[in-house]
């Protein structure tokens, strides 16, 4: 029930080995990718962009590693119907490249924000929320500057007219509007969310309620793996 996975790393990220140690633990072959490669190893079921802070967050948050080589091969990779998983800066580099509509902007009360936060799960109906029920309340850290998510509001009612918001939080600590922590790609293909499901997958870290996305992927990923072999 093995599916293959792609870790982004760039200068900067350090959520990159959390990030690769939750899929293993999922069941995924796990692959580092560093940004200066021009191509994805061959084979791959999911790409996850990692949180921290790519190129220092200079210019923008995600600007820079958005144009970094290997981004190239990670747009085309979601337009030919791969996965993406982009977390907390990863969700920054997906909505700068414009896999995913919408802007993080800095928090609402200028502050770093680093706490456990209670979410809603908005959708069921993806390959990284089948695990959990709809409205179930999971709660997974969160650690950033810039969250606050932005969108014109055609582009939020497009979002919620199509159930393409992933997670809510239950009370925004970032000011993000519509409370959004988590949306969807139009084909449901491509996640970005500010919360970090991978640091809630040890007990012994404080709490498991991120498995449910690890897990998600791989019923549905590994199923697919199993089915070609």
């Amino acid at each position: 029930m093995s599916f293959r996975a792609g870790v982004l790393v760039f200068p900067g990220s350090n959520c990159d080995r959390d990030m690769a140690v939750a899929l293993a633990q999922a069941g995924a072959d796990v692959t580092m990718v560093w940004h200066k490669e021009t191509a994805l190893p061959s084979g791959l079921d999911l790409v996850a962009i990692p949180g921290g802070f790519s190129f220092g967050d200079y210019l923008r948050c995600g600007a820079i590693a958005g144009r970094s080589p290997i981004m190239r091969a990670v747009v085309d990779f979601a337009h030919g119907g791969g996965h993406v998983l982009g977390v907390c800066n990863g969700f920054q580099v997906l909505t700068e490249t414009g896999l995913l509509p919408g802007a993080l902007m800095r928090n609402a009360a200028l502050k770093f924000v680093c706490r456990v936060e209670e979410l809603v799960v908005s959708t069921e109906q993806s390959v990284f929320t089948s695990r959990y029920g709809k409205g179930a309340r999971i709660e997974v850290p969160i650690a950033h500057h810039d969250g606050n998510y932005v969108a014109t509001p055609e582009i939020l009612a497009e979002l919620n007219g199509e159930d393409r918001v992933a997670f809510r939080y239950v009370r925004t600590p970032n000011g993000a509007m519509d409370d959004i922590a988590g949306i969807l790609s139009a084909n449901r293909r491509v996640l970005g969310m500010m919360p970090h499901p991978e640091r809630a997958v040890d007990a012994r870290h404080g709490g498991t309620d991120g498995r449910g996305v690890f897990e998600s992927l791989a019923a549905v990923l590994g199923a697919g793996a199993l089915q070609e072999a």
